[in-house]
């Protein structure tokens, strides 16, 4: 099953995550009045943009060939999929401040997208080239970290 998708497009997947998550955590430092937590999600904010930044940099690096498909349109629905997804939903506009009251709800969302994150690019690992895989390990890695600190900030707030 090799070679299905090409390391690009997962971080392209990546890319569009980190946008929700960057566009969630201002969200959030607009609706809490409190300047501490307001403080603290400009710089997640600020974060996930310095991420999407850093994944831009690692997807103008590849060079890869045209990924082989089951069917025509396979790859773009697949992608729409694994974008696209309730827990991203959760946190619409629309549905922002019915679910998102307190910081922790703010901290337990921000725990859901890293591990989202981490399941995504451990599960598309199986399909790109073994020789791309370091890629995917770099960024497993950032999202790894990102949740080892909102588990520990999470702490604070219990």
């Amino acid at each position: 099953m090799e070679n299905i998708f090409k390391v690009s497009e997962v971080v392209d997947i990546g890319i569009e995550k980190e946008k929700q998550r960057r566009d969630f955590y201002g969200a959030v430092a607009d609706h809490f009045e409190d300047e501490d937590l307001k403080s603290l999600f400009r710089r997640l904010r600020d974060w996930e943009e310095t991420h999407i930044k850093k994944f831009t940099s690692i997807r103008e690096d590849l060079e890869e060939t045209k990924p082989v498909e089951s069917y025509e349109g396979e790859l773009d629905a697949y992608m729409k999929a694994l974008v696209s997804d309730k827990l991203y939903k959760q946190v619409s506009p629309d549905s922002f401040s019915s679910n998102v009251q307190t910081p922790l709800q703010a901290i337990d969302y921000g725990i859901e997208f890293e591990k989202d994150a981490i399941l995504l690019f451990s599960e598309l690992a199986h399909f790109i080239k073994s020789d791309k895989k370091d890629v995917l390990m770099q960024l497993m890695e950032e999202e790894r970290q990102h949740l080892m600190y909102f588990n520990k900030l999470r702490k604070k707030f219990e």
